[in-house]
């Protein structure tokens, strides 16, 4: 498993990072200072270090140096103000950070960076361009789905859904992941998301009113089990 330190002293940024995180199927150690996250640094093996450069007792900046001096050569990303942004990602960059980001960071614009520098790194493997399921094919990057061998019309916003939920296999998927994933700020009622759910699976379940592969937990959300 993906393993992740979080080097953060705001409370609430960092608990939102690590739920975020964990959401994503990673495992998450968390620090709210800088000697305690450049000790958890030097004495764990982590896939990627999550930094804030503005901490009591070490700064990130500190802690990426030192590391970077002791040969731990674990991708770090740097979290910087907006107001020293520049200067901050200069520095960083030189100390050895391997990317940085500027807060306030939106959740999937997090992610996103996260799941580069794995993908990068060879630690996370990119979703592979064919997926199939029962007699569906899922070709990611023609953007083509194919049921029994025909193909079927599936709108952006569903191909969207559906990659989404291949993504996150066996996980509980619930409708404010969806609207955060597909709507993003769009006010849409949980109707709506249903509605496109139901759709969904019009064309890629073998029998729609009893699904196999997209199912719902109720009072919680759907899960794919493809």
């Amino acid at each position: 498993m993906v393993k992740i330190l979080i080097v953060e002293d705001d409370e609430t940024i960092l608990m939102g990072l690590k739920d975020d995180m964990e959401f994503e199927g990673y495992e998450v150690a968390v620090a709210d200072n800088g000697k305690e996250g450049y000790m958890l640094a030097k004495s764990k093996e982590f896939n990627l270090i999550i930094l804030d450069i503005l901490l009591p007792e070490l700064t990130g900046f500190e802690i990426c140096k030192k590391l970077r001096e002791e040969n731990v050569r674990t991708p770090i990303i740097m979290l910087t103000a907006a107001k020293t942004e520049e200067m901050d990602k200069v520095m960083g960059l030189e100390m050895g950070a391997d990317d940085y980001v500027t807060k306030p960071v939106g959740s999937r614009e997090m992610v996103a960076r996260v799941k580069a520098i794995l993908r990068r790194t060879g630690i996370e493997k990119e979703t592979g361009d064919v997926f199939e399921f029962g007699e569906v094919s899922v070709d990611f990057k023609r953007h083509e789905v194919l049921k029994a061998g025909e193909k079927i019309h599936l709108t952006a916003l569903e191909f969207k859904l559906l990659k989404f939920f291949i993504e996150r296999k066996g996980e509980v998927v619930t409708r404010d992941n969806l609207l955060d994933e597909a709507w993003g700020d769009a006010i849409i009622s949980p109707r709506t998301i249903d509605s496109h759910i139901v759709h969904l699976r019009k064309k890629i379940e073998p029998d729609p009113s009893q699904p196999r592969y997209l199912v719902s937990i109720r009072g919680v959300g759907h899960r794919f089990e493809g």
